[in-house]
């Protein structure tokens, strides 16, 4: 019998933890041959900046390889988050091939982001403040949300269904996203910092980073606090990881699927956003997810972003 039992328990302790917890597993690599077709968008950016994708990668590579205090940053940021390190690098490097240029050094970043500390500017639409408009009575199905990400969602659900695109009380609202008209003061399509996150993506992971790594939970009356948070580097990497971590926990729950062995679709989820209603759509469909172009590449550079770390 004890024979038996001791069989039992080293045939249960070679099970993958993924399939242990009766989750599918996705597998190293990429599923596309050959990466996907990259936006127009970007493209367009990059030709702008009369540079090129291949040299753009090299340069956030060569910034990542020289700095080892920012290296050890980001493997104590993925500890305190559940990740490896790996998934950081790969969205880190992704940001900065297809959406930005990076910085020549890290202290870049410090720099300007303490020029955004001193301006005074507000989350809002119009001559209405965020905090105004949430408090129409189309959202008071989210009152009482337990945590600061379902209350986003909730917000951002009730914009689509009710304002995007519509004539509400005389105001007419774009045919646009709740974060481009309400949390880009500025410009539309704004992201910042060494992890491109968007405002109202940190106001969302607010709870999950106050609790892992102790930064104040943000408030969205304080636009220059959450500017702040996102651009401060040593911040930023505490957004990322709890991005990519929900990313992970979002298909582990919703799809039963196991996506942390592989950085190009943890990199893919991070670049598009949306990881729930990914997991639920890919649930109903079936199969395992696939990466983006973005995704692709990081797959494809895996062994020597793996190097750096």
């Amino acid at each position: 019998m004890k024979r038996l039992l001791l069989a039992l328990v080293l045939a249960l302790s070679t099970i993958p933890a993924a399939d242990a917890a009766g989750l599918r597993a996705v597998p190293e690599g990429n599923r596309h041959a050959e990466q996907p077709k990259v936006p127009g968008a970007s493209v367009r950016r990059t030709q702008a900046g009369r540079t090129t994708f291949d040299l753009k990668y090299e340069k956030i590579r060569d910034l990542l390889s020289g700095d080892r205090a920012l290296i050890a940053k980001i493997k104590a940021t993925a500890a305190d988050y559940r990740l490896d390190p790996i998934h950081m690098i790969g969205a880190i490097v992704g940001e900065h091939t297809y959406n930005v240029d990076a910085y020549d050094r890290l202290q870049s970043y410090y720099i300007k982001a303490a020029a955004y500390a001193g301006d005074r500017f507000r989350f809002g639409h119009g001559d209405e403040s965020i905090s105004e408009f949430v408090a129409r009575p189309e959202f008071r199905q989210c009152e009482g949300k337990a945590d600061s990400y379902s209350l986003w969602n909730c917000r951002e659900a009730v914009w689509e269904k009710e304002f995007r695109g519509r004539t509400v009380g005389g105001i007419a609202f774009p045919n646009n996203r709740f974060s481009a008209v309400f949390f880009q003061p500025f410009y539309a399509g704004q992201t910042f910092g060494l992890g491109q996150v968007n405002p109202l993506t940190a106001l969302m992971l607010s709870d999950m980073v106050a609790q892992s790594s102790g930064y104040p939970e943000l408030d969205e009356n304080d636009a220059a606090g959450v500017y702040e948070a996102i651009m401060d580097p040593d911040k930023s990497l505490a957004y990322m990881a709890a991005a990519i971590r929900k990313s992970i926990d979002d298909y582990a729950s919703i799809a039963r699927v196991d996506i942390s062995a592989n950085p190009g679709i943890t990199a893919t989820l991070y670049n598009t956003g949306g990881s729930a209603q990914r997991a639920a759509t890919l649930k109903a469909r079936g199969g395992l997810p696939e990466e983006n172009y973005y995704g692709w590449l990081v797959n494809d550079k895996l062994e020597e972003l793996k190097s750096l770390l």
